[in-house]
């Protein structure tokens, strides 16, 4: 008879399904460093893009169906919900060379 290599009678520890299912959420969410400081950095699937925006890197749009990429400001000084307020929606691309 095989051998089963899968653990037995292990339950995963307190929230950590939760855990996973916030990030799940998040969309990856990420930090970033940049020149011009700290960032926030969540990318956005294609299904989940529904609306249409303008890029702040090439100022063009952003259109409803296209993967990018959402940035607000990790060090702003006004705190964390006016960062948020002022998210971006940036083409991967520009993003990336910003």
């Amino acid at each position: 008879m095989a051998r089963s290599n899968r653990p037995r009678g292990r339950k995963p520890g307190p929230g950590s399904e939760d855990d996973g299912l916030e990030r799940m959420r998040a969309g990856w969410r990420r930090t970033e460093t940049r020149r011009d400081g700290l960032w926030t950095v969540q990318p956005v699937p294609g299904p989940q893009a529904l609306k249409s925006y303008v890029c702040p890197g090439c100022h063009r749009e952003v259109a409803p169906g296209t993967a990018h990429v959402v940035a607000w400001r990790g060090d702003g000084v006004m705190g964390e919900a006016s960062d948020l307020a002022a998210r971006r929606h940036w083409h991967s691309h520009c993003w990336k060379i910003k």
